[in-house]
């Protein structure tokens, strides 16, 4: 198991590494470059393995616009299911949705 978070644990070795499975959570609201960093979570990743993302998503649009979430000044990006349909094809995974907040990425 390794730890990395930029900021708090910033061990560059722990993401030179693949891993049959990442976690991440209530971390991709914060990409300022979430495409540079989802594909970096992938590159993480060994053949099968699985990315494990928990955040908020969007609903609608009416939604959002009471939505709690998205008034943290530090959530910068949001996601809806189809967002996240979207990176899984263009990352050739599949994708699954558990609960409200959990999605699974699965490799090979």
């Amino acid at each position: 198991m390794s730890i990395y978070d930029p900021y708090y644990f910033p061990d560059h070795e722990a993401i030179q590494r693949k891993y049959d499975f990442v976690t991440c959570t209530e971390v991709v609201e914060h990409f300022n470059e979430p495409a540079i960093d989802i594909a970096q979570l992938f590159s993480l990743l060994a053949e099968p393995a699985v990315l494990i993302v928990m955040t908020k998503l969007v609903i609608n649009k009416e939604r959002f616009a009471s939505w709690h979430y998205k008034n943290d000044p530090t959530h910068v990006c949001f996601y809806s299911k189809e967002t996240f349909e979207f990176i899984a094809l263009q990352h050739k995974v599949a994708v699954e949705f558990i609960g409200s907040d959990v999605i699974l990425f699965v490799n090979g």
